[in-house]
């Protein structure tokens, strides 16, 4: 089969896909190097990252690290998060404490104490809209968005009832305060590039 032949059996599915299924197919597609593939609400995204994405996520990483071991923070890696078939490879996640795979080797939503997913004009949609609204479901306890584009963070805390009630917006540049969330640490944005 060939790539084009696998993304139109894709298309043509009857919406009982589960995730594993459409992970399997996206496995035997080639996937250009510097893009990463994501599945938000049944759809597969593929985005291309930039010099300036990977610099705000590799600041987020660089600073996560002052308090959590290497194994406990994550980028572009599967995690399920409720929904209908949202399987998302986040920009940054921070694990908890004690968290373990399941017994299909993945990570579980329970888990994730923080989410950082920094923009792309082309997914952006995603980030601050079904991708949110799953992370507050989830109650991942601190969602940021970085975007390079407006110069600026967002971040969502304190989640309930599938809603973040404590939004706080900054410039880049400002410090963005988590010690009152699981992480413990203030989140310098100086070295944050624009786009």
């Amino acid at each position: 089969m060939t790539v084009l032949e696998d993304r139109i059996a894709m298309a043509e599915s009857d919406n009982t896909s589960t995730l594993d299924e459409m992970f399997e197919r996206l496995e035997t597609m080639h996937v250009p190097e510097g893009y990463k593939v994501e599945i938000v609400e049944g759809t597969i995204y593929m985005s291309p990252q930039r010099d300036t994405h990977w610099e705000i996520i590799l600041d987020i990483v660089e600073q996560l690290r002052t308090k959590y071991p290497r194994k406990r923070v994550k980028s572009d890696v599967r995690i399920d998060y409720p929904g209908n078939l949202n399987g998302f490879a986040t920009d940054v996640t921070a694990m908890a404490e004690d968290a373990a795979k399941t017994e299909d080797h993945r990570w579980r939503y329970e888990d994730v104490e923080f989410v950082a997913e920094v923009i792309s004009k082309g997914t952006a949609a995603n980030d601050y809209g079904p991708k949110k609204t799953a992370y507050a479901t989830a109650e991942v306890p601190a969602y940021l968005i970085a975007d390079p584009y407006q110069g600026r963070c967002h971040l969502f805390t304190q989640p309930k009832d599938g809603e973040y009630v404590s939004e706080l917006s900054v410039a880049f540049g400002a410090d963005i305060d988590l010690t009152t969330t699981p992480v413990g640490l203030t989140l310098r944005t100086e070295d944050f590039p624009r786009d």
